[in-house]
């Protein structure tokens, strides 16, 4: 495949990129992931503002603008719009949204096709749902749900208000306070039907491609971020009057991260443009782009700590 990016989508880059930078310093991250909410609701009408939820963009644009919001650990619930609800809302979502298909009867997004828990019921006054949503990415910060239930004679789509039930939506305990988690427990909850023109199945595989690229190409900014602040550190830090990127136990370190971040940044392109395009590889595409960009993200912010002198400081688990 010969790919490379387009000058808009170049530009698109270098502004997201700035935009990132000056509105989301480390500070300000970490801040906001202490906070109670975990993000600034204001920064949505920004996102509004800078083109990042206009219906024109193209799935590619999306990738780039996913990579650049993982360089920045951009915590506002930007992703999970796009990416899960999108598709089953047929364009863009107005308002923060995610997508509400695990319970138990549903693990993934393969299970909920056919089989889901949380019923729904058609009313004298509409539809209204009942059960519980386990594990709803930014379910606390999302103003909407499209949340899978059993009617009858399938599983559909539904929209569900969580600003007008709140009551809804309880928050879970997370490890990331960037993208944190919630229950939602509907009980008798109304809700309004989401029409779509492929039915449900075709949407959730639709959703499980889309995901999957853009969690790769956020992973890849991830790595690029963890890489970068290893690198400026390895060039002005110095042990025995030397920079320690010229010990081999540093510079090699950083140049497996490098050949990881190459190797999962083509993966997770050619994963947005298979789906993109349709293409029949699209299912193996995302497959060894989430493995690679995954494996990529995790070990390089590993070797950037032990890099910058963290040999021995752990926590409970890799992902912190």
């Amino acid at each position: 495949m010969d790919f490379a990016f387009s000058e808009e989508q170049d530009m698109l880059r270098a502004s997201a990129r700035e935009w990132l930078a000056d509105r989301y310093p480390t500070d300000r991250v970490a801040e906001l992931a202490d906070s109670d909410a975990g993000w600034d609701p204001a920064v949505w009408q920004e996102l509004t503002r800078l083109g990042w939820l206009d219906p024109e963009l193209e799935l590619l644009e999306h990738a780039v603008l996913a990579e650049e919001a993982g360089y920045a650990l951009l915590p506002a619930p930007w992703l999970t719009s796009v990416a899960l609800a999108q598709p089953a809302l047929g364009g863009p979502p107005a308002r923060p949204a995610t997508l509400a298909w695990a319970d138990d009867a549903a693990s993934t997004l393969r299970d909920a096709a056919t089989s889901v828990a949380c019923r729904a019921d058609d009313d004298v006054d509409g539809w209204r749902l009942t059960g519980v949503k386990r594990a709803v990415p930014d379910g606390a910060a999302a103003d909407e749900a499209v949340v899978l239930a059993r009617t009858p004679d399938r599983v559909a789509l539904f929209r569900v208000d969580l600003v007008a039930h709140r009551e809804t939506v309880h928050p879970l305990s997370t490890m990331d306070r960037t993208r944190r988690t919630a229950e939602l427990r509907l009980d008798g909850t109304p809700a309004e039907p989401v029409e779509t023109a492929t039915g449900t199945a075709a949407v959730l595989t639709a959703v499980r491609r889309r995901a999957a690229a853009l969690l790769a190409c956020e992973a890849v900014g991830v790595t690029q971020r963890a890489l970068d602040l290893a690198v400026d550190y390895a060039k002005t830090r110095t042990q025995f009057d030397r920079p320690i990127g010229a010990y081999q136990g540093v510079s090699h370190r950083l140049s497996n991260v490098y050949a990881a971040l190459q190797l999962a940044r083509s993966l997770a392109y050619r994963a947005a443009w298979c789906v993109a395009a349709d293409d029949p590889a699209a299912d193996e595409a995302t497959a060894t782009a989430s493995i690679a960009a995954a494996r990529a993200a995790v070990g390089g912010c590993e070797d950037a700590i032990q890099s910058m002198g963290g040999i021995g400081f752990t926590w409970d688990h890799p992902l912190h």
